[in-house]
């Protein structure tokens, strides 16, 4: 639902594909990058490569970062929220799940949006279109992944609420995310990202000792990928979003993360999916329209 006085557009929903892709990439390159790279060093490395590269493109465009007090509690509250906390999460619980099944314990991102914009913030209508919304979502990814992709469930327990963890970390970020209304979403993206590669850079120095790791380079090349087009591209696209869509129909792109890991897996892997998965991906679609197509405009909109 548009959060402001313009409407819902084609590009939008496409913008949201795109996200749900980048982000949904975004676990194969931690998996293949923790093999060699411990996970805060090599999610500093990720906050501080995307963050310099759109400050760079910052500078290009003349847009120069806010750096009063106000502006800097935001992106470091932003931060924490949106990278420091969860990205270090989920690359920690990537060195003992697999990939796969980290996508789908994040999926629940929208449950969780939705039930603190209900319960707590009221920031924008909890309506009951998008309660279906969040369910016909859940209920797809169960069908598109089966019983057998959860085979793992209940293994590694830690790393697995872990990333559940992560799921609360990127439902509060979307809520919060419209502090920054108004600003260009290259603008709190890079800013964001800075002031989270300020808090992790030095822990990785006291704790890591980058310069005595010998990365594979299948890592660099990962961290390469994800740092550029998973957080870098994906953080702008995530900014506009939110003041397009909303928090919890920004934060439906979670559901998506799961039939587009399938589809790569039949284009590149020749895997199949079952009827009941095909019955899943109808819902997952049907569950992101419901939380995304853009409802009467409230008498009173709320900022």
């Amino acid at each position: 639902m548009s959060t402001g006085s313009q409407s819902t557009t084609s590009r939008d929903y496409l913008l949201l594909l795109l996200l749900a892709t980048l982000w949904g990439a975004s676990y194969t390159f931690i998996r293949v990058g923790v093999e060699t790279i411990p996970p805060i060093t090599f999610i500093a490395a990720r906050t501080a490569i995307a963050g310099l590269i759109l400050l760079a493109i910052l500078r290009l465009r003349g847009i120069a970062l806010p750096l009063d007090r106000r502006s800097l509690r935001l992106f470091a509250f932003q931060a924490l929220m949106n990278s420091v906390v969860p990205f270090t999460l989920i690359a920690w619980a990537e060195t003992t799940i697999e990939a796969g099944l980290a996508t789908i314990l994040n999926s629940t991102t929208p449950v969780f949006t939705f039930l603190i914009t209900w319960a707590v913030t009221r920031h924008e209508p909890a309506t009951a279109r998008k309660l279906f919304g969040v369910v016909a979502g859940l209920a797809g990814i169960t069908l598109v992944i089966g019983v057998g992709a959860l085979g793992g469930l209940g293994r590694e327990v830690a790393a697995q609420l872990a990333v559940v963890l992560s799921s609360v970390c990127y439902a509060i970020a979307a809520i919060f995310g419209r502090h920054f209304k108004g600003l260009d979403p290259m603008v709190p993206a890079a800013g964001s990202l800075l002031t989270g590669a300020v808090v992790l850079i030095p822990t990785s120095l006291a704790l890591d000792h980058p310069w005595t790791l010998q990365p594979s380079w299948a890592s660099v090349g990962a961290l390469v990928g994800l740092s550029v087009f998973s957080t870098a591209l994906a953080f702008v696209l995530y900014f506009r979003l939110l003041h397009r869509l909303g928090s919890v129909g920004t934060s439906a792109q979670a559901y998506l993360r799961v039939p587009i890991g399938v589809a790569i897996g039949m284009a590149l892997l020749g895997e199949t999916l079952s009827g009941s998965a095909y019955a899943g991906l109808a819902l997952v679609v049907l569950g992101v329209a419901a939380m995304t197509w853009p409802g009467r405009a409230p008498l009173h909109a709320r900022g």
